[in-house]
């Protein structure tokens, strides 16, 4: 039969899909599947073989950690995993993964550094330093690390309140806050701006009251001779008190080597507690300046200034990562004036609970009768 156009073209046609199928049935696909409608996505992987070129950067992937590698199931959906041994999981961006920065561990304090909470006292206090002290006889009614030396954060104000109010200088003189006041060891907050300008009278009142740490730092940049002449008195006074294990380096206490301990503490805050300006301004409940754009005020750190259960005269509060939260106070339990000082208390508010246990131990050993002083310390 003569091979017409017609038929030519026909046999061309079921020729052409012969080859289709047999092309298909090779790479594992029937006809009908093929002729499924499919989406395309720069997502998924081809099926056909990779180049020699994209060989060569999968190659070259695999020597780079930071980089995900690439997984398919069995089911042909792509997903990535982290290419780093034991790296954690991040927000996916395209194709890349984002890790999130792993967490920092918690800074342990010096005290729990040493052991000092595993110091085990009847009254289950959460510092790993306290004492108690009748501020009349000086008997110590109750002292636990009472001569362990330690951080003491802010409990460093005390000191620069004493060396500020025996300077006699002008209270109403006024004071700048400028960048060298910024914290820049640990990023402190302060409503204080750069420019703010208080007097010498409300830069202390706010360091003995609120803590502030720039009114703390200008009150010593602006002592006469300087900063360096200012920590030298603090150094001094210490030393006249009798305070043997005590050091400063700054006004502030944000400096892990402002040290002391509770011992030299107690003594200090007897000594303060009969100035009256620091007496009054550290036991202020609250306080409020005008900064010249704006009132700001201030409340007491020490909330127990406000409790009707507590008679303080004196307080002090403070708190760096290496210190724990510490807390000195002269108050009145049982008919007795105190000195109470707690160290390297481990959470936000157990520094006050502990005042609260000792202040219950106190008043229920008056009803029941002396049952003689408690010394605990850490062995060695």
């Amino acid at each position: 039969m003569p091979l017409t156009s017609a038929r030519f073209s026909l046999a061309w046609k079921r020729l052409s899909v012969c080859l289709v199928g047999a092309a298909l049935a090779w790479g594992g696909v029937t006809a009908a599947e093929a002729a499924k409608p499919r989406k395309v996505s720069a997502a998924k992987p081809s099926a056909a073989k990779p180049s020699a070129r994209a060989s060569a950067k999968a190659v070259s992937a695999k020597g780079k950690s930071a980089r995900t590698a690439s997984v398919v199931d069995r089911r042909g959906r792509r997903g990535q995993v982290a290419a780093l041994a034991g790296g954690r999981p991040g927000r996916s961006r395209g194709h890349s993964v984002v890790r999130a920065a792993p967490p920092e561990p918690p800074r342990l304090s010096y005290g729990q550094i040493a052991g000092l909470h595993a110091v085990a006292d009847p009254l289950d206090l959460k510092s790993s330093v306290a004492l108690v002290v009748d501020q009349d006889t000086r008997e110590i009614l109750f002292s636990k690390n009472g001569s362990a030396v330690l951080p003491i954060a802010s409990l460093t104000k005390l000191m620069t309140g004493m060396v500020i109010s025996e300077s006699r200088l002008p209270m109403e003189a006024p004071i700048t806050i400028t960048e060298e006041d910024v914290d820049t060891e640990r990023g402190s907050r302060s409503r204080l701006t750069v420019g703010t300008t208080i007097t010498r009278g409300e830069a202390l009142h706010l360091a003995l009251m609120s803590s502030e740490n720039r009114a703390a730092h200008a009150l010593g940049r602006t002592f006469p001779g300087g900063l360096t002449a200012f920590i030298e008195r603090m150094n001094q006074k210490a030393r006249a008190l009798g305070m043997q294990q005590t050091r400063y380096v700054d006004p502030t206490g944000l400096s892990s080597l402002n040290q002391s301990t509770a011992n030299d503490l107690a003594v200090l805050a007897s000594h303060a507690y009969h100035d009256p300006l620091v007496r009054g301004y550290s036991t202020s409940p609250s306080y409020q300046i005008d900064t010249g754009t704006r009132v700001v005020q201030y409340q007491n750190t020490n909330r127990l200034v406000n409790n009707p259960q507590w008679e303080i005269g004196l307080q002090k509060t403070g708190y760096i990562s290496e210190a724990g939260r510490c807390l000195v106070m002269q108050t009145k339990v049982a008919g007795r004036q105190l000195i109470m000082v707690f160290l390297d208390s481990a959470g936000k508010f157990s520094r006050l609970g502990d005042a609260e246990r000792v202040r219950r131990w106190l008043e229920a050993r008056t009803v029941m009768g002396s049952i003689g002083p408690v010394h605990l310390s850490k062995p060695g």
